[in-house]
Protein backbone atom coordinates (compact mmCIF):
# COMPACT_ATOMS: atom_id res chain seq x y z
CA UNK A 1 0.00 0.00 0.00
CA UNK A 2 1.18 2.98 -1.04
CA UNK A 3 1.22 5.55 2.20
CA UNK A 4 3.79 8.27 0.75
CA UNK A 5 1.60 11.41 0.72
CA UNK A 6 -0.88 9.78 3.82
CA UNK A 7 -0.97 11.74 7.16
CA UNK A 8 -1.32 10.96 10.54
CA UNK A 9 -5.26 11.70 11.83
CA UNK A 10 -5.98 15.07 13.23
CA UNK A 11 -6.79 14.93 16.97
CA UNK A 12 -9.31 16.86 18.55
CA UNK A 13 -7.29 19.85 20.85
CA UNK A 14 -8.85 19.94 24.25
CA UNK A 15 -9.14 23.00 25.47
CA UNK A 16 -6.40 25.25 27.10
CA UNK A 17 -7.09 25.82 31.09
CA UNK A 18 -6.36 29.60 31.50
CA UNK A 19 -3.32 29.84 34.23
CA UNK A 20 -5.24 31.40 37.01
CA UNK A 21 -7.94 28.59 36.66
CA UNK A 22 -5.62 25.85 37.06
CA UNK A 23 -3.65 27.54 40.10
CA UNK A 24 -7.17 27.43 41.76
CA UNK A 25 -7.78 23.69 40.86
CA UNK A 26 -4.33 22.65 42.68
CA UNK A 27 -4.71 20.65 45.62
CA UNK A 28 -4.39 23.54 48.98
CA UNK A 29 -2.75 22.11 51.82
CA UNK A 30 -1.18 23.78 54.92
CA UNK A 31 2.60 22.53 55.38
CA UNK A 32 4.21 22.35 59.00
CA UNK A 33 7.98 21.18 59.72
CA UNK A 34 8.85 20.03 63.32
CA UNK A 35 11.79 18.64 65.35
CA UNK A 36 12.77 16.13 67.03
CA UNK A 37 15.58 16.60 69.52
CA UNK A 38 16.64 13.83 72.62
CA UNK A 39 19.02 14.44 75.08
CA UNK A 40 22.25 12.05 75.87
CA UNK A 41 19.98 9.66 77.26
CA UNK A 42 17.45 9.26 74.62
CA UNK A 43 14.61 11.75 76.05
CA UNK A 44 12.38 13.79 73.81
CA UNK A 45 12.50 17.60 73.85
CA UNK A 46 8.91 18.49 74.11
CA UNK A 47 7.31 22.31 74.28
CA UNK A 48 4.13 22.91 76.22
CA UNK A 49 2.33 25.81 74.41
CA UNK A 50 -0.01 28.40 76.06
CA UNK A 51 -3.07 28.36 73.59
CA UNK A 52 -3.58 24.45 74.23
CA UNK A 53 -3.22 21.71 76.52
CA UNK A 54 -1.26 19.17 75.04
CA UNK A 55 2.18 19.19 74.61
CA UNK A 56 3.87 19.52 71.10
CA UNK A 57 7.49 18.81 69.37
CA UNK A 58 8.89 22.24 68.25
CA UNK A 59 8.09 23.56 65.08
CA UNK A 60 5.02 25.05 63.19
CA UNK A 61 3.02 26.10 60.05
CA UNK A 62 5.42 26.96 57.01
CA UNK A 63 5.01 30.77 56.04
CA UNK A 64 4.06 31.54 51.92
CA UNK A 65 7.42 30.35 50.02
CA UNK A 66 9.17 28.91 52.95
CA UNK A 67 10.20 25.04 52.34
CA UNK A 68 9.70 22.65 55.30
CA UNK A 69 13.59 22.88 55.88
CA UNK A 70 13.59 26.80 56.14
CA UNK A 71 10.35 26.77 58.31
CA UNK A 72 12.29 23.99 60.70
CA UNK A 73 15.35 26.55 60.57
CA UNK A 74 12.90 29.50 61.93
CA UNK A 75 10.80 27.91 64.47
CA UNK A 76 13.74 26.31 65.66
CA UNK A 77 15.37 30.02 66.34
CA UNK A 78 11.68 31.53 67.37
CA UNK A 79 10.72 28.50 69.93
CA UNK A 80 14.39 27.81 71.16
CA UNK A 81 16.76 30.05 70.43
CA UNK A 82 18.91 27.89 68.63
CA UNK A 83 20.61 28.03 65.12
CA UNK A 84 20.85 24.70 63.89
CA UNK A 85 20.83 22.92 60.58
CA UNK A 86 18.26 20.18 60.26
CA UNK A 87 19.35 16.77 60.09
CA UNK A 88 17.27 13.79 57.46
CA UNK A 89 13.89 13.53 57.17
CA UNK A 90 12.38 11.02 59.81
CA UNK A 91 8.73 10.88 58.63
CA UNK A 92 6.48 13.16 56.39
CA UNK A 93 3.04 12.76 57.33
CA UNK A 94 -0.60 13.64 55.79
CA UNK A 95 -3.23 14.75 58.28
CA UNK A 96 -6.92 14.16 56.32
CA UNK A 97 -9.61 17.32 56.69
CA UNK A 98 -12.08 14.81 58.07
CA UNK A 99 -9.27 13.63 60.77
CA UNK A 100 -10.96 13.39 63.99
CA UNK A 101 -7.74 14.88 66.34
CA UNK A 102 -8.50 18.45 64.64
CA UNK A 103 -10.36 20.87 66.99
CA UNK A 104 -13.79 21.78 66.70
CA UNK A 105 -14.73 24.49 64.44
CA UNK A 106 -11.42 24.12 62.33
CA UNK A 107 -11.75 24.20 58.86
CA UNK A 108 -8.09 22.44 57.73
CA UNK A 109 -7.53 22.11 53.89
CA UNK A 110 -5.11 19.18 54.59
CA UNK A 111 -1.92 19.14 56.32
CA UNK A 112 1.21 18.11 55.54
CA UNK A 113 4.31 17.58 58.10
CA UNK A 114 8.02 17.12 57.68
CA UNK A 115 9.76 15.98 61.02
CA UNK A 116 13.19 16.81 60.43
CA UNK A 117 16.21 15.02 63.08
CA UNK A 118 17.49 17.76 65.25
CA UNK A 119 20.10 14.89 66.71
CA UNK A 120 21.13 14.94 70.36
CA UNK A 121 21.47 18.12 72.30
CA UNK A 122 24.77 18.35 74.16
CA UNK A 123 24.68 19.84 77.90
CA UNK A 124 25.55 22.85 76.60
CA UNK A 125 22.97 22.98 74.41
CA UNK A 126 20.38 22.37 76.91
CA UNK A 127 21.49 25.00 78.88
CA UNK A 128 21.27 27.87 76.59
CA UNK A 129 17.58 26.78 75.56
CA UNK A 130 15.03 29.96 75.76
CA UNK A 131 11.52 29.77 75.03
CA UNK A 132 9.40 33.09 74.02
CA UNK A 133 7.01 33.57 77.22
CA UNK A 134 4.09 34.63 74.48
CA UNK A 135 4.13 31.24 72.94
CA UNK A 136 5.11 28.87 75.36
CA UNK A 137 4.73 27.54 78.60
CA UNK A 138 8.30 25.92 78.66
CA UNK A 139 9.76 22.67 77.47
CA UNK A 140 10.86 19.02 78.84
CA UNK A 141 12.67 16.26 78.08
CA UNK A 142 10.72 13.44 78.57
CA UNK A 143 10.81 9.28 77.49
CA UNK A 144 8.70 8.18 74.89
CA UNK A 145 6.30 6.38 76.82
CA UNK A 146 5.62 10.22 79.00
CA UNK A 147 5.76 11.93 75.56
CA UNK A 148 2.91 9.86 74.09
CA UNK A 149 0.53 10.78 76.71
CA UNK A 150 1.35 14.30 76.80
CA UNK A 151 0.42 14.61 73.13
CA UNK A 152 -2.50 14.38 71.00
CA UNK A 153 -3.34 10.87 69.69
CA UNK A 154 -1.86 11.54 66.27
CA UNK A 155 0.74 13.89 67.22
CA UNK A 156 1.71 10.98 69.75
CA UNK A 157 1.90 8.75 66.62
CA UNK A 158 3.76 11.00 64.54
CA UNK A 159 6.43 11.61 67.48
CA UNK A 160 7.08 7.62 67.53
CA UNK A 161 7.46 7.25 64.53
CA UNK A 162 9.47 9.81 63.84
CA UNK A 163 11.72 8.70 66.99
CA UNK A 164 12.08 5.19 65.91
CA UNK A 165 12.55 6.09 62.47
CA UNK A 166 15.57 7.95 63.86
CA UNK A 167 16.87 4.49 65.90
CA UNK A 168 16.30 2.26 62.80
CA UNK A 169 18.00 4.81 60.18
CA UNK A 170 14.72 4.83 58.14
CA UNK A 171 11.94 7.06 56.92
CA UNK A 172 8.61 6.92 57.80
CA UNK A 173 5.72 7.74 55.45
CA UNK A 174 2.51 8.18 57.25
CA UNK A 175 -1.22 9.06 56.61
CA UNK A 176 -3.49 9.69 59.39
CA UNK A 177 -0.61 8.79 61.93
CA UNK A 178 -0.45 5.22 60.34
CA UNK A 179 2.30 3.96 58.48
CA UNK A 180 1.92 3.93 54.52
CA UNK A 181 2.69 0.21 53.44
CA UNK A 182 4.88 -2.40 55.41
CA UNK A 183 5.44 -1.08 59.11
CA UNK A 184 8.46 -1.27 60.35
CA UNK A 185 9.42 -3.81 63.12
CA UNK A 186 9.94 -1.37 65.93
CA UNK A 187 6.15 -0.04 64.90
CA UNK A 188 5.28 -3.08 64.76
CA UNK A 189 5.90 -4.22 68.34
CA UNK A 190 5.11 -0.75 69.63
CA UNK A 191 8.52 -0.34 71.04
CA UNK A 192 9.27 2.48 73.31
CA UNK A 193 12.85 3.55 74.55
CA UNK A 194 13.31 2.62 78.32
CA UNK A 195 12.71 5.22 80.80
CA UNK A 196 15.61 5.90 82.18
CA UNK A 197 15.39 3.80 85.88
CA UNK A 198 18.80 3.58 86.86
CA UNK A 199 20.86 6.03 85.28
CA UNK A 200 22.84 7.21 87.74
CA UNK A 201 24.22 3.56 88.27
CA UNK A 202 28.27 3.53 87.55
CA UNK A 203 29.65 0.84 84.33
CA UNK A 204 32.44 -0.41 85.91
CA UNK A 205 34.14 -2.47 82.89
CA UNK A 206 36.75 -4.51 84.98
CA UNK A 207 36.01 -7.58 87.48
CA UNK A 208 33.04 -7.53 90.18
CA UNK A 209 34.94 -7.02 93.68
CA UNK A 210 35.36 -10.54 95.66
CA UNK A 211 32.09 -9.82 98.05
CA UNK A 212 29.76 -8.16 96.06
CA UNK A 213 27.21 -10.36 95.29
CA UNK A 214 25.97 -10.79 91.30
CA UNK A 215 22.47 -10.52 91.12
CA UNK A 216 21.49 -10.32 87.36
CA UNK A 217 23.43 -11.22 84.28
CA UNK A 218 22.75 -9.44 80.47
CA UNK A 219 24.40 -10.75 77.41
CA UNK A 220 25.29 -8.74 74.19
CA UNK A 221 24.45 -11.76 71.82
CA UNK A 222 26.11 -11.55 68.50
CA UNK A 223 25.02 -13.08 65.26
CA UNK A 224 27.61 -13.34 62.71
CA UNK A 225 27.06 -10.11 60.79
CA UNK A 226 27.89 -8.17 64.31
CA UNK A 227 24.42 -7.57 65.17
CA UNK A 228 22.98 -8.00 68.80
CA UNK A 229 19.60 -9.57 69.35
CA UNK A 230 17.26 -7.30 71.86
CA UNK A 231 13.97 -8.78 72.92
CA UNK A 232 11.10 -6.89 73.81
CA UNK A 233 8.26 -8.16 76.04
CA UNK A 234 4.63 -7.46 74.84
CA UNK A 235 3.37 -6.65 78.40
CA UNK A 236 5.77 -3.45 78.90
CA UNK A 237 6.84 -2.59 75.06
CA UNK A 238 10.79 -1.95 76.36
CA UNK A 239 13.57 -3.67 74.31
CA UNK A 240 16.21 -5.37 76.85
CA UNK A 241 19.61 -7.56 76.52
CA UNK A 242 18.69 -11.02 76.97
CA UNK A 243 19.56 -11.87 80.36
CA UNK A 244 17.61 -12.36 83.92
CA UNK A 245 18.41 -13.12 87.45
CA UNK A 246 20.63 -15.21 88.46
CA UNK A 247 18.58 -18.10 90.36
CA UNK A 248 19.89 -20.80 92.76
CA UNK A 249 20.04 -23.21 90.73
CA UNK A 250 22.20 -21.58 88.08
CA UNK A 251 26.02 -22.83 88.73
CA UNK A 252 27.59 -19.39 87.40
CA UNK A 253 25.87 -15.78 85.78
CA UNK A 254 27.40 -17.51 82.34
CA UNK A 255 24.89 -20.29 83.06
CA UNK A 256 22.28 -17.65 83.81
CA UNK A 257 22.68 -16.01 80.50
CA UNK A 258 22.38 -19.23 78.75
CA UNK A 259 19.21 -20.00 80.39
CA UNK A 260 17.59 -16.70 79.82
CA UNK A 261 19.11 -16.98 76.35
CA UNK A 262 17.15 -19.99 75.36
CA UNK A 263 13.99 -18.74 77.66
CA UNK A 264 13.64 -15.52 76.07
CA UNK A 265 14.76 -15.50 72.93
CA UNK A 266 15.01 -18.92 71.80
CA UNK A 267 18.84 -19.02 71.03
CA UNK A 268 21.63 -21.03 71.73
CA UNK A 269 25.24 -19.21 72.25
CA UNK A 270 29.00 -20.62 72.71
CA UNK A 271 31.00 -21.46 75.29
CA UNK A 272 32.98 -18.80 75.07
CA UNK A 273 31.27 -15.95 76.82
CA UNK A 274 32.88 -12.95 77.81
CA UNK A 275 32.63 -10.80 81.07
CA UNK A 276 32.82 -6.94 79.50
CA UNK A 277 32.14 -5.51 83.76
CA UNK A 278 29.13 -4.43 85.85
CA UNK A 279 26.85 -2.01 86.87
CA UNK A 280 26.66 -0.95 90.59
CA UNK A 281 23.38 -1.09 92.11
CA UNK A 282 24.01 0.42 95.62
CA UNK A 283 20.07 -0.88 97.06
CA UNK A 284 19.37 -4.13 95.59
CA UNK A 285 15.79 -3.16 95.84
CA UNK A 286 14.62 -5.11 93.04
CA UNK A 287 15.82 -8.04 95.29
CA UNK A 288 14.20 -6.98 98.26
CA UNK A 289 16.63 -4.57 99.55
CA UNK A 290 19.66 -6.55 99.74
CA UNK A 291 21.67 -3.62 99.11
CA UNK A 292 24.76 -3.25 96.95
CA UNK A 293 24.92 -5.63 94.36
CA UNK A 294 26.16 -5.64 90.71
CA UNK A 295 24.09 -6.38 87.40
CA UNK A 296 26.43 -8.33 85.54
CA UNK A 297 26.84 -7.61 81.37
CA UNK A 298 28.69 -10.40 79.04
CA UNK A 299 29.15 -11.00 75.75
CA UNK A 300 29.09 -14.19 73.47
CA UNK A 301 28.23 -15.58 70.08
CA UNK A 302 25.30 -16.68 68.98
CA UNK A 303 25.36 -20.46 67.87
CA UNK A 304 21.74 -21.37 66.95
CA UNK A 305 18.11 -19.89 66.27
CA UNK A 306 14.99 -22.06 67.03
CA UNK A 307 11.31 -20.24 66.71
CA UNK A 308 9.90 -17.57 68.79
CA UNK A 309 8.09 -19.25 71.77
CA UNK A 310 6.61 -19.09 75.27
CA UNK A 311 9.10 -16.94 78.01
CA UNK A 312 8.23 -19.40 81.08
CA UNK A 313 8.34 -16.48 83.54
CA UNK A 314 6.06 -14.06 81.63
CA UNK A 315 3.94 -16.81 79.80
CA UNK A 316 4.60 -14.34 77.06
CA UNK A 317 6.30 -14.53 73.79
CA UNK A 318 8.77 -12.05 73.41
CA UNK A 319 9.61 -10.17 70.07
CA UNK A 320 13.66 -10.73 69.43
CA UNK A 321 14.62 -7.83 67.19
CA UNK A 322 18.13 -7.58 65.09
CA UNK A 323 20.32 -3.93 66.05
CA UNK A 324 23.55 -2.98 66.03
CA UNK A 325 25.39 -2.40 68.84
CA UNK A 326 24.82 1.15 68.80
CA UNK A 327 20.90 0.96 67.67
CA UNK A 328 20.89 -1.42 70.79
CA UNK A 329 22.47 1.26 73.09
CA UNK A 330 19.97 4.00 71.75
CA UNK A 331 16.91 1.74 72.36
CA UNK A 332 17.79 0.38 75.96
CA UNK A 333 18.41 4.46 76.55
CA UNK A 334 21.74 3.58 79.11
CA UNK A 335 23.37 6.99 77.85
CA UNK A 336 27.06 7.20 77.93
CA UNK A 337 27.36 3.91 79.52
CA UNK A 338 25.25 1.83 77.03
CA UNK A 339 27.62 3.07 74.33
CA UNK A 340 30.33 2.04 76.19
CA UNK A 341 29.50 -1.34 76.65
CA UNK A 342 28.18 -1.44 72.84
CA UNK A 343 31.89 -0.52 72.10
CA UNK A 344 33.28 -2.96 74.01
CA UNK A 345 31.45 -5.89 73.28
CA UNK A 346 32.06 -5.68 69.49
CA UNK A 347 35.21 -4.95 70.13
CA UNK A 348 35.44 -7.99 71.99
CA UNK A 349 33.36 -10.05 69.24
CA UNK A 350 35.98 -8.98 66.49
CA UNK A 351 38.80 -9.67 67.93
CA UNK A 352 37.55 -13.32 69.99
CA UNK A 353 35.20 -14.70 67.06
CA UNK A 354 36.08 -12.64 63.81
CA UNK A 355 32.56 -11.39 63.91
CA UNK A 356 32.44 -8.01 61.90
CA UNK A 357 31.58 -4.78 62.98
CA UNK A 358 27.59 -4.18 62.12
CA UNK A 359 27.20 -2.03 58.87
CA UNK A 360 24.45 0.33 59.59
CA UNK A 361 21.00 -0.58 58.60
CA UNK A 362 17.74 -0.57 59.73
CA UNK A 363 16.44 -2.77 62.87
CA UNK A 364 14.93 -6.06 61.56
CA UNK A 365 13.34 -9.38 63.30
CA UNK A 366 15.22 -12.26 64.33
CA UNK A 367 13.95 -15.23 62.07
CA UNK A 368 14.52 -19.05 62.88
CA UNK A 369 17.72 -20.26 61.48
CA UNK A 370 21.32 -22.27 61.40
CA UNK A 371 24.03 -19.70 62.66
Amino acid sequence: MNTEHETAPTLPEHPRMAAAEYARSRHAVWMSAAALFTDPLGRVLLVKPTYREQWLLPGGGAEPGESPAQAWVREVREELGMERTPGRLLAVHWLPPDHPNIDAGMTVPGEVRYILDGDTLTKEDMAALRVPADELLGFEFVDSTQARERMIPVDGQIMLAALRARLSGTTAHLESGRHVGEVPPLDRHDVYVRPRAGRTWPWHADPVPAGLPVMQSWGWLFVPDGRVILVVDPGNRLPALPGGTVETTDASPEETLRREAIEEAQVTIGDDIVRLGWVHDATGEVYGGIGPCARLRLAAPVTGVGPAGVDPATGRVFARLLATPDQAAALLGWGESGYQQAELAARWAHERWGIPRAAAGPVTELRATRV
